[in-house]
Protein backbone atom coordinates (compact mmCIF):
# COMPACT_ATOMS: atom_id res chain seq x y z
CA UNK A 1 0.00 0.00 0.00
CA UNK A 2 1.47 3.54 -1.01
CA UNK A 3 -1.41 6.34 0.35
CA UNK A 4 -2.91 4.39 2.74
CA UNK A 5 -1.70 1.65 5.14
CA UNK A 6 -2.97 -0.21 7.92
CA UNK A 7 -1.78 1.13 10.75
CA UNK A 8 -3.07 -0.44 14.82
CA UNK A 9 -5.97 -1.42 13.33
CA UNK A 10 -6.94 1.71 10.85
CA UNK A 11 -6.24 3.61 7.84
CA UNK A 12 -3.80 6.09 7.94
CA UNK A 13 -2.42 7.80 5.13
CA UNK A 14 0.88 8.70 4.23
CA UNK A 15 0.73 12.42 4.62
CA UNK A 16 -0.89 11.36 8.34
CA UNK A 17 2.33 9.32 9.11
CA UNK A 18 4.79 12.47 7.67
CA UNK A 19 2.65 14.86 10.36
CA UNK A 20 3.31 12.81 12.94
CA UNK A 21 7.35 12.34 12.65
CA UNK A 22 6.99 15.89 12.51
CA UNK A 23 4.94 17.04 15.12
CA UNK A 24 6.71 13.97 17.63
CA UNK A 25 9.86 15.16 16.74
CA UNK A 26 10.09 19.07 16.90
CA UNK A 27 8.93 18.71 20.66
CA UNK A 28 11.89 15.91 21.54
CA UNK A 29 14.39 18.31 19.54
CA UNK A 30 13.03 21.04 21.90
CA UNK A 31 13.49 19.29 25.06
CA UNK A 32 17.09 18.66 23.86
CA UNK A 33 17.86 22.07 22.42
CA UNK A 34 16.90 24.10 25.92
CA UNK A 35 18.86 20.96 28.21
CA UNK A 36 22.17 21.33 25.50
CA UNK A 37 21.88 24.90 25.34
CA UNK A 38 21.94 25.18 29.36
CA UNK A 39 24.60 22.64 29.50
CA UNK A 40 26.66 24.09 27.45
CA UNK A 41 26.62 27.42 29.15
CA UNK A 42 26.74 25.92 32.69
CA UNK A 43 29.89 27.51 33.97
CA UNK A 44 28.43 31.01 32.78
CA UNK A 45 25.48 30.63 34.16
CA UNK A 46 27.14 29.27 37.43
CA UNK A 47 29.09 32.43 37.58
CA UNK A 48 26.14 34.88 37.05
CA UNK A 49 23.82 33.61 39.29
CA UNK A 50 25.42 31.28 42.01
CA UNK A 51 28.73 33.81 43.24
CA UNK A 52 31.65 31.91 44.80
CA UNK A 53 34.78 32.65 44.60
CA UNK A 54 36.40 29.45 43.11
CA UNK A 55 36.10 29.04 39.58
CA UNK A 56 35.55 24.78 40.15
CA UNK A 57 32.76 25.94 42.33
CA UNK A 58 31.09 28.04 40.36
CA UNK A 59 31.06 25.19 37.98
CA UNK A 60 29.79 22.66 40.21
CA UNK A 61 27.20 24.59 41.04
CA UNK A 62 25.78 25.51 37.58
CA UNK A 63 26.09 21.47 36.52
CA UNK A 64 24.34 20.99 39.85
CA UNK A 65 21.13 23.47 38.89
CA UNK A 66 21.12 21.70 35.59
CA UNK A 67 20.43 18.47 37.46
CA UNK A 68 17.86 19.82 39.71
CA UNK A 69 15.80 19.79 36.61
CA UNK A 70 16.20 16.10 36.80
CA UNK A 71 14.65 15.54 40.48
CA UNK A 72 11.51 16.35 38.33
CA UNK A 73 11.92 13.87 35.52
CA UNK A 74 9.85 10.99 37.27
CA UNK A 75 7.40 12.75 38.68
CA UNK A 76 6.99 14.18 35.18
CA UNK A 77 6.86 10.61 33.90
CA UNK A 78 4.58 9.38 36.12
CA UNK A 79 1.57 12.77 35.38
CA UNK A 80 2.32 13.27 31.69
CA UNK A 81 2.63 9.04 31.35
CA UNK A 82 -0.46 8.51 33.05
CA UNK A 83 -2.11 11.30 31.66
CA UNK A 84 -1.17 9.92 28.20
CA UNK A 85 -2.55 6.58 28.12
CA UNK A 86 -6.14 7.62 29.65
CA UNK A 87 -6.54 10.60 27.38
CA UNK A 88 -4.76 10.10 24.50
CA UNK A 89 -0.90 10.80 22.82
CA UNK A 90 -1.84 13.76 21.26
CA UNK A 91 -3.04 15.41 24.64
CA UNK A 92 -0.05 14.45 26.58
CA UNK A 93 2.25 15.47 23.63
CA UNK A 94 1.03 18.79 23.36
CA UNK A 95 0.65 19.74 27.44
CA UNK A 96 4.52 18.70 27.54
CA UNK A 97 5.49 21.42 24.68
CA UNK A 98 3.27 23.96 26.40
CA UNK A 99 5.01 23.27 29.87
CA UNK A 100 8.39 23.58 27.83
CA UNK A 101 7.50 27.19 26.32
CA UNK A 102 6.82 28.37 30.09
CA UNK A 103 10.05 27.23 31.34
CA UNK A 104 12.15 28.36 28.89
CA UNK A 105 9.93 31.44 29.19
CA UNK A 106 11.57 32.24 32.33
CA UNK A 107 15.31 31.05 32.11
CA UNK A 108 15.12 33.65 29.02
CA UNK A 109 14.00 36.42 31.12
CA UNK A 110 15.62 36.04 34.48
CA UNK A 111 17.87 38.64 35.79
CA UNK A 112 21.02 37.96 37.07
CA UNK A 113 22.33 37.61 40.86
CA UNK A 114 23.89 41.02 40.39
CA UNK A 115 20.67 42.66 39.31
CA UNK A 116 17.83 40.87 41.50
CA UNK A 117 19.79 38.77 44.32
CA UNK A 118 18.38 35.56 45.16
CA UNK A 119 15.23 36.38 43.20
CA UNK A 120 17.61 35.24 40.17
CA UNK A 121 18.59 32.15 41.27
CA UNK A 122 15.47 30.87 42.23
CA UNK A 123 13.72 31.32 38.93
CA UNK A 124 16.47 30.00 37.18
CA UNK A 125 16.06 26.83 39.78
CA UNK A 126 12.24 27.39 39.11
CA UNK A 127 12.73 27.32 35.04
CA UNK A 128 15.17 23.53 35.14
CA UNK A 129 11.76 22.31 37.68
CA UNK A 130 9.04 23.26 34.81
CA UNK A 131 11.82 21.64 31.80
CA UNK A 132 12.45 18.78 34.04
CA UNK A 133 8.68 18.28 34.46
CA UNK A 134 8.00 18.72 31.25
CA UNK A 135 10.94 16.48 30.22
CA UNK A 136 9.44 13.39 32.05
CA UNK A 137 6.74 13.13 29.37
CA UNK A 138 8.60 13.84 26.03
CA UNK A 139 10.23 10.61 25.95
CA UNK A 140 7.09 8.27 26.66
CA UNK A 141 4.73 9.92 24.43
CA UNK A 142 6.82 10.78 21.35
CA UNK A 143 8.29 6.75 21.52
CA UNK A 144 4.13 5.84 21.81
CA UNK A 145 3.04 8.30 19.36
CA UNK A 146 5.66 6.96 16.67
CA UNK A 147 5.65 3.50 17.44
CA UNK A 148 1.88 3.54 16.83
CA UNK A 149 1.71 5.32 14.03
CA UNK A 150 4.83 3.30 11.72
CA UNK A 151 4.05 0.20 9.39
CA UNK A 152 5.30 -2.41 11.26
CA UNK A 153 7.80 -3.27 9.06
CA UNK A 154 9.14 0.58 9.48
CA UNK A 155 8.94 0.95 13.21
CA UNK A 156 12.42 1.19 13.44
CA UNK A 157 13.07 3.83 11.33
CA UNK A 158 9.75 5.70 12.49
CA UNK A 159 10.88 5.46 16.24
CA UNK A 160 14.55 6.57 15.36
CA UNK A 161 13.65 9.84 14.20
CA UNK A 162 13.17 10.82 17.43
CA UNK A 163 16.61 10.80 18.24
CA UNK A 164 17.78 11.70 15.12
CA UNK A 165 15.94 15.00 16.20
CA UNK A 166 17.22 15.28 19.28
CA UNK A 167 21.18 14.90 17.63
CA UNK A 168 19.84 17.32 15.46
CA UNK A 169 18.77 19.50 18.21
CA UNK A 170 22.23 19.31 19.70
CA UNK A 171 23.80 20.41 16.52
CA UNK A 172 21.78 23.54 16.54
CA UNK A 173 22.63 24.22 20.04
CA UNK A 174 26.49 23.59 19.57
CA UNK A 175 26.05 25.59 16.12
CA UNK A 176 24.45 28.10 18.05
CA UNK A 177 26.78 27.86 21.20
CA UNK A 178 29.50 28.14 18.58
CA UNK A 179 28.66 31.49 16.84
CA UNK A 180 27.69 33.33 19.81
CA UNK A 181 30.91 32.43 21.95
CA UNK A 182 33.08 33.69 18.67
CA UNK A 183 31.80 36.92 17.77
CA UNK A 184 31.00 38.12 21.06
CA UNK A 185 33.19 39.55 23.87
CA UNK A 186 33.24 37.64 27.34
CA UNK A 187 31.53 40.58 28.59
CA UNK A 188 28.89 40.80 25.71
CA UNK A 189 28.46 36.89 26.49
CA UNK A 190 28.08 37.68 30.30
CA UNK A 191 25.76 40.44 30.00
CA UNK A 192 23.02 39.49 26.63
CA UNK A 193 24.86 36.90 24.71
CA UNK A 194 24.43 34.01 27.33
CA UNK A 195 20.48 34.59 26.30
CA UNK A 196 20.18 34.06 22.81
CA UNK A 197 20.14 30.57 21.95
CA UNK A 198 17.35 30.26 24.66
CA UNK A 199 15.68 33.10 23.03
CA UNK A 200 15.76 30.86 19.81
CA UNK A 201 14.37 27.94 21.58
CA UNK A 202 11.59 29.72 22.84
CA UNK A 203 10.80 30.73 19.26
CA UNK A 204 10.46 27.18 18.25
CA UNK A 205 8.06 26.30 20.80
CA UNK A 206 5.29 27.95 19.65
CA UNK A 207 5.09 26.23 15.98
CA UNK A 208 5.71 22.84 18.14
CA UNK A 209 2.48 23.71 20.01
CA UNK A 210 0.68 24.90 17.18
CA UNK A 211 1.49 21.40 15.29
CA UNK A 212 0.66 19.02 18.13
CA UNK A 213 -3.33 20.55 18.79
CA UNK A 214 -3.85 19.73 15.10
CA UNK A 215 -2.60 16.07 15.50
CA UNK A 216 -4.89 13.21 15.37
CA UNK A 217 -4.55 10.27 18.07
CA UNK A 218 -3.01 6.68 17.09
CA UNK A 219 -4.79 4.38 15.58
CA UNK A 220 -3.59 1.76 18.26
CA UNK A 221 -4.94 3.98 20.95
CA UNK A 222 -8.07 5.17 19.48
CA UNK A 223 -9.02 1.00 18.71
CA UNK A 224 -8.33 0.26 22.69
CA UNK A 225 -11.73 -1.00 23.85
CA UNK A 226 -10.82 -0.60 27.32
CA UNK A 227 -8.06 1.70 28.77
CA UNK A 228 -6.23 1.12 31.73
CA UNK A 229 -8.02 2.10 35.49
CA UNK A 230 -4.55 2.50 36.81
CA UNK A 231 -1.36 2.43 34.17
CA UNK A 232 1.47 2.67 36.87
CA UNK A 233 0.08 0.27 39.36
CA UNK A 234 -0.46 -2.38 35.85
CA UNK A 235 3.11 -1.29 34.53
CA UNK A 236 4.70 -2.25 37.81
CA UNK A 237 2.80 -5.42 38.56
CA UNK A 238 2.61 -6.86 34.74
CA UNK A 239 6.14 -5.37 33.66
CA UNK A 240 8.59 -5.26 35.65
CA UNK A 241 11.19 -7.25 34.75
CA UNK A 242 10.98 -5.32 31.29
CA UNK A 243 10.77 -1.83 33.16
CA UNK A 244 14.00 -3.07 35.00
CA UNK A 245 15.80 -4.03 31.49
CA UNK A 246 14.68 -0.47 30.04
CA UNK A 247 15.93 1.25 32.91
CA UNK A 248 19.52 -0.65 32.28
CA UNK A 249 19.16 0.41 28.84
CA UNK A 250 18.42 4.08 29.60
CA UNK A 251 21.57 3.82 31.45
CA UNK A 252 23.99 3.19 28.89
CA UNK A 253 21.88 6.27 26.31
CA UNK A 254 21.94 8.82 28.96
CA UNK A 255 25.46 7.93 30.48
CA UNK A 256 27.24 8.37 26.94
CA UNK A 257 24.97 11.28 25.24
CA UNK A 258 25.38 13.36 28.72
CA UNK A 259 28.72 12.92 28.92
CA UNK A 260 30.01 12.05 25.62
CA UNK A 261 28.04 14.72 23.68
CA UNK A 262 27.15 17.34 26.48
CA UNK A 263 30.10 17.01 28.81
CA UNK A 264 32.98 16.91 26.18
CA UNK A 265 33.10 20.52 25.25
CA UNK A 266 33.72 21.45 28.77
CA UNK A 267 35.81 18.32 29.43
CA UNK A 268 38.32 19.44 26.38
CA UNK A 269 38.66 23.53 27.17
CA UNK A 270 38.53 23.36 30.78
CA UNK A 271 41.12 19.96 31.11
CA UNK A 272 43.14 20.49 27.92
CA UNK A 273 42.52 24.41 26.72
CA UNK A 274 41.04 23.92 23.86
CA UNK A 275 39.36 27.07 22.26
CA UNK A 276 35.54 26.96 23.71
CA UNK A 277 34.72 27.72 19.86
CA UNK A 278 36.11 24.63 18.65
CA UNK A 279 35.40 22.53 21.31
CA UNK A 280 31.09 23.67 20.29
CA UNK A 281 32.42 23.23 16.79
CA UNK A 282 33.24 19.47 16.74
CA UNK A 283 30.74 18.96 19.05
CA UNK A 284 28.35 20.06 16.41
CA UNK A 285 29.79 17.88 14.29
CA UNK A 286 29.96 14.75 16.67
CA UNK A 287 26.13 15.47 16.44
CA UNK A 288 25.47 15.81 12.90
CA UNK A 289 26.98 12.24 12.42
CA UNK A 290 24.89 10.64 15.29
CA UNK A 291 21.94 12.49 13.83
CA UNK A 292 22.15 11.01 10.44
CA UNK A 293 23.43 7.55 11.81
CA UNK A 294 20.38 7.02 14.12
CA UNK A 295 17.91 7.31 11.19
CA UNK A 296 20.45 4.32 9.22
CA UNK A 297 21.00 2.26 12.19
CA UNK A 298 16.80 2.32 12.72
CA UNK A 299 16.21 1.67 9.66
CA UNK A 300 18.78 -1.24 9.52
CA UNK A 301 17.02 -2.76 12.69
CA UNK A 302 14.02 -3.61 10.87
CA UNK A 303 16.05 -5.63 8.67
CA UNK A 304 18.39 -7.14 11.19
CA UNK A 305 16.66 -6.82 14.43
CA UNK A 306 16.89 -4.72 17.75
CA UNK A 307 18.99 -7.34 19.93
CA UNK A 308 21.68 -7.57 17.65
CA UNK A 309 22.48 -3.64 17.03
CA UNK A 310 22.19 -3.43 20.71
CA UNK A 311 24.37 -5.64 21.80
CA UNK A 312 27.38 -4.87 19.19
CA UNK A 313 27.12 -0.77 20.30
CA UNK A 314 26.97 -1.68 24.06
CA UNK A 315 30.04 -4.26 23.17
CA UNK A 316 31.84 -1.28 20.97
CA UNK A 317 31.82 0.99 23.80
CA UNK A 318 32.68 -1.23 26.93
CA UNK A 319 36.11 -2.24 24.41
CA UNK A 320 36.77 1.15 23.01
CA UNK A 321 35.76 3.76 25.60
CA UNK A 322 39.04 4.01 28.26
CA UNK A 323 41.28 3.73 24.72
CA UNK A 324 39.23 6.32 22.67
CA UNK A 325 40.04 8.94 26.21
CA UNK A 326 43.76 7.77 26.19
CA UNK A 327 44.19 8.54 22.57
CA UNK A 328 43.14 11.90 23.13
CA UNK A 329 44.81 12.37 25.95
CA UNK A 330 48.17 11.95 25.22
CA UNK A 331 48.24 14.35 22.80
CA UNK A 332 45.14 16.47 22.70
CA UNK A 333 44.11 18.50 19.27
CA UNK A 334 41.26 19.17 17.21
CA UNK A 335 42.18 16.02 14.67
CA UNK A 336 41.90 13.56 17.88
CA UNK A 337 38.70 14.98 19.40
CA UNK A 338 37.09 14.63 15.73
CA UNK A 339 38.37 10.72 15.61
CA UNK A 340 37.04 9.63 18.57
CA UNK A 341 33.75 11.44 18.52
CA UNK A 342 33.02 9.93 15.09
CA UNK A 343 33.45 6.53 16.54
CA UNK A 344 31.25 7.62 19.75
CA UNK A 345 28.79 8.81 17.18
CA UNK A 346 28.18 6.00 15.71
CA UNK A 347 28.05 3.84 18.70
CA UNK A 348 25.96 5.86 21.02
CA UNK A 349 23.61 6.76 17.81
CA UNK A 350 22.88 2.87 17.04
CA UNK A 351 22.03 2.39 20.78
CA UNK A 352 20.06 5.34 21.35
CA UNK A 353 18.31 4.82 17.94
CA UNK A 354 17.36 1.16 18.58
CA UNK A 355 16.43 0.92 22.26
CA UNK A 356 13.22 3.03 22.31
CA UNK A 357 11.98 0.96 19.50
CA UNK A 358 12.76 -2.24 21.36
CA UNK A 359 11.23 -1.17 24.65
CA UNK A 360 8.22 0.35 22.64
CA UNK A 361 7.24 -3.29 21.12
CA UNK A 362 7.55 -5.39 24.87
CA UNK A 363 4.83 -2.88 26.29
CA UNK A 364 1.08 -3.23 25.76
CA UNK A 365 -1.09 0.06 24.33
CA UNK A 366 -2.81 0.58 27.44
CA UNK A 367 0.58 1.36 29.56
CA UNK A 368 2.66 2.13 27.02
CA UNK A 369 3.50 5.97 27.77
CA UNK A 370 4.01 5.62 31.14
CA UNK A 371 6.21 2.12 31.19
CA UNK A 372 8.42 3.90 28.65
CA UNK A 373 8.44 7.30 30.78
CA UNK A 374 9.00 5.37 33.69
CA UNK A 375 11.90 2.96 33.08
CA UNK A 376 13.10 6.26 30.85
CA UNK A 377 13.31 8.81 33.30
CA UNK A 378 14.35 7.55 36.29
CA UNK A 379 17.18 6.61 34.33
CA UNK A 380 17.93 9.64 33.23
CA UNK A 381 17.32 11.31 36.42
CA UNK A 382 20.49 9.43 37.75
CA UNK A 383 22.93 8.88 35.50
CA UNK A 384 21.94 12.04 33.16
CA UNK A 385 21.18 14.72 35.08
CA UNK A 386 23.92 14.27 37.40
CA UNK A 387 26.25 12.61 35.02
CA UNK A 388 28.12 15.40 34.23
CA UNK A 389 28.14 16.87 37.84
CA UNK A 390 29.71 13.01 38.82
CA UNK A 391 32.27 13.49 36.43
CA UNK A 392 33.62 16.97 37.01
CA UNK A 393 33.84 15.87 40.87
CA UNK A 394 35.54 12.56 39.67
CA UNK A 395 38.22 14.93 37.71
CA UNK A 396 38.74 17.72 40.35
CA UNK A 397 39.02 15.47 43.68
CA UNK A 398 41.08 12.72 42.22
CA UNK A 399 42.85 14.46 39.81
CA UNK A 400 42.18 11.67 37.22
CA UNK A 401 41.83 13.53 33.83
CA UNK A 402 40.28 9.85 32.58
CA UNK A 403 37.39 10.00 34.76
CA UNK A 404 34.65 10.18 32.14
CA UNK A 405 35.88 7.02 30.73
CA UNK A 406 35.46 5.08 33.50
CA UNK A 407 31.93 6.40 34.00
CA UNK A 408 30.94 5.81 30.53
CA UNK A 409 32.45 2.33 30.46
CA UNK A 410 30.52 1.09 33.89
CA UNK A 411 27.35 2.31 31.87
CA UNK A 412 27.85 0.61 28.97
CA UNK A 413 28.62 -2.46 30.90
CA UNK A 414 25.02 -2.12 32.49
CA UNK A 415 23.32 -1.32 28.88
CA UNK A 416 24.59 -4.42 27.46
CA UNK A 417 23.55 -6.80 30.20
CA UNK A 418 20.00 -5.09 30.29
CA UNK A 419 19.64 -6.40 26.95
CA UNK A 420 20.34 -9.90 27.30
CA UNK A 421 17.23 -11.27 28.82
CA UNK A 422 14.97 -9.42 25.93
CA UNK A 423 13.16 -10.84 23.47
CA UNK A 424 12.98 -9.02 20.29
CA UNK A 425 9.95 -8.15 18.71
CA UNK A 426 11.00 -7.04 15.04
CA UNK A 427 8.55 -6.86 12.81
CA UNK A 428 5.98 -8.16 14.69
CA UNK A 429 1.89 -6.27 15.17
CA UNK A 430 2.51 -4.67 18.24
CA UNK A 431 -0.05 -5.77 21.42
Amino acid sequence: MTAQSVVGGGMVSGGSRKRAVAAATIGSALEWYDFIVYSFFAAMIGKLFFPATDPNSQLLIGLATFGVGFFMRPLGAIVLGIYGDRHGRRAALTLTIALMIVGLLILTFTPTYASAGVIGPALVVLARLFQGFSAGGEFGGTTSYLSEYSLRHQRGLYVSWQMSSQFMASLLGGGVAALVTANLSQDALASYGWRIPFAIGLLIGPVGFYIRRRLEDTPAFTAQTRLAESPLGETLRNHFRVVACGFGMVVLGTACVYVLVLFLPTYATRQFHLPQSVAFATTAYMSFVAAVWSVIAGSLSDRVGRRPLLLVASIGLVILTYPLFAFFAASPSVTRLIVIETVFALLVATYAAVSPTMLAELFPTRVRNTALAVSYNIAVAIFGGFGQLIVAWLIVSTGDVLAPAYYVTAASLIGFIAVLPLRDRTGQALE
